[in-house]
This record gives structure tokens, sequence and C-alpha cells, in this order.
């Protein structure tokens, strides 16, 4: 009796390979979810599309490219395209850069880092430029430059409203000086386009640094920002290092700058639409300056 109570038991041992072979693993589907970098929640990605992309849990706005921001912006997302063709060369033959502009244009399927057309919000005509981090960190090379100018200049010509969304990690340190002068080239146009009684809106999305931060991106009659896009020209640990001191947690966000003067209004993505379409509307005599308090 006491030598069955202390006798080991005899299992059976079902071999790895079967289990294996038993429970097949489940592949998900590569896009299926998205994680937000600022809270952490995971989210199915059409659900988040359908918020156009703005967190559910606290409210983080992610990144678009320039597409997905005309496609919300524009009335029906139609855009007559301006100068579609312009696409970067390599004029000083920088190193590696050919091969990194068609790196770029594959993985982003943009020709340079920024969209310009002419269409309507709110049915108002427009002509905008959208740029899109997504090439090349949003940089600015003489393509860049070259067709907010001629954006610039057309909405000049046509007398319409000019509006900027602006993303941009700075120059395109590839093309040196002659990125460097669209700094210069930009501003003159807008100077003239102002000068005749153009109305510039600029909007800031994250992030918004360097040249374009200190060109034409500030320059706009009114000067817009979506909540939490870090807006400034060097960035926080280049400038930490330069004055050695501890910089605020929410130094350069949209909030930052509206709290210290450099913004107008920081303006939520689901209303970034109908506020546009009432400084328009103020603009095209319709409506009061109380309409967009």
């Amino acid at each position: 009796m006491f030598k069955d109570l202390f006798q080991k038991k005899k299992y059976a041992v079902v071999p790895s390979e079967r289990v294996n072979a038993e429970r097949p693993k489940r592949e998900i589907p590569e896009g299926l979810m998205n994680r937000c970098p600022k809270c952490g929640t995971i989210q199915f990605s059409k659900e988040l599309e359908k918020n156009l992309k703005v967190c559910s849990e606290c409210g983080h706005h992610f990144r678009l490219n320039a597409w997905e921001r005309i496609a919300m912006t524009l009335d029906d997302g139609r855009l007559f395209e301006l100068d579609a063709d312009l696409i970067s060369q390599d004029p000083l033959q920088f190193p590696g850069y050919a091969a990194k502009l068609e790196q770029q244009k594959k993985s982003s399927g943009l020709k340079d880092g920024i969209v310009t057309g002419e269409g309507k919000i709110g049915g108002f005509p427009v002509v905008v430029g959208v740029m899109s981090f997504d090439f090349f960190s949003g940089s600015m090379g003489s393509v860049v430059g070259e067709k907010v100018t001629r954006a610039i200049e057309h909405a000049t010509e046509k007398r319409l409203p000019l509006i900027l969304f602006s993303t941009s990690g700075g120059a395109r340190m590839q093309e040196s000086i002659l990125s460097l002068m669209q700094m210069a080239k930009t501003s003159a146009a807008l100077a003239r386009f102002q000068e005749q009684g153009g109305l510039f809106i600029s909007v800031f999305t994250d992030p918004t640094l360097g040249g374009v931060s200190a060109s034409f991106a500030s320059l706009g009659d009114y000067n817009l920002a979506e909540p939490g896009a870090i807006v400034g020209f060097a960035g926080r640990i280049v400038i930490e290092q330069t004055i050695r001191q501890k910089l605020p947690d929410n130094f350069q966000t949209a909030e930052f700058n509206l709290k210290h003067g450099q913004l107008d209004k920081v303006v939520h993505r689901k209303e970034m639409k109908t506020f546009l379409t009432k400084l328009l509307d103020m603009h095209a005599g319709k409506g009061e300056p109380s309409d967009v308090e």
C-alpha cells in the first residue's frame, strides 16, 4: 500500500515538435494595430484613421503624410496639383545623395517633401502647400523652396488665399547653400504677396524646425498649430548645451509657443477645417471677427 503511495506516476511525453505543429503561430497582419507614442494605448489602425489619426485616449496627434492631410482638409479631398513633376537633383554631387533620393521616393510615394496645388476649403478657393515629414524628414531643398515660391506666386496671380502646412527637420544639408537660399527666396515671394493684400495662413504640424520655421512658416497673417506640435529653430538638446540650463518640459510645444506669443491659436485636427473656413469666410467679407473667437 505504502509502496503504491510513494511510487512515481508515469507520464506520457509529447515531443515539442508535435506541440508546435498542433499550435500554429498566429501572425498579426502588419499595420493592423498602432501604439500611441505618448500614452501607449494600442488601437486598431482603421479606428485611428476614422479618428483622423488622433489618439482616442490622450489626444496625441499622429503625423500625417501630405496626401492624408489633403484628404481631410480640402473639400472632397480634391486638389489640382501644381508643379508635380519637379524633382530634386544632386547639384553638389554629395556622396550617396542620389541614392537616398531614390530610396525616399519609394518609401514615401512622393517626389519630394511637399505637395502644392489649388483646391477648396469650405467652398472657398485656396492655394495650399502640404509638407510631408516622411520624405527626407521634410527637409527643405531646392525643390521644396521652388514649389513653395511657385505656390505663392500662383496665389498672387489668381488673388487667392494661401495656406501652408509645415513639417520639417530644417534645411537639407546635402544641398548646402542652395538649400539655405530657399529661406530668402520664399520670404521675398511672401512679402510681395502680402504687399498686394494676400492672405497667408501658416499651420505648424509636428515637428517644424530649422530653416522652415525660420522663414516662410513664421510669416503668416495667422500662425496656427496642431496640439503638441514641436515648433522651434534649434533642437532642445543643442539649446540646453548652449545656454547650460535645463529647459521646461513643454519647451517648444505648440502650447508653450502660444503662451509666449509665437502663435495665434492651437487648433485641434478635428476642428482645423472648420476653423480655416471661418478665417476664409471672414476675409471674404461675409463674416465677423467674432466668428473665430
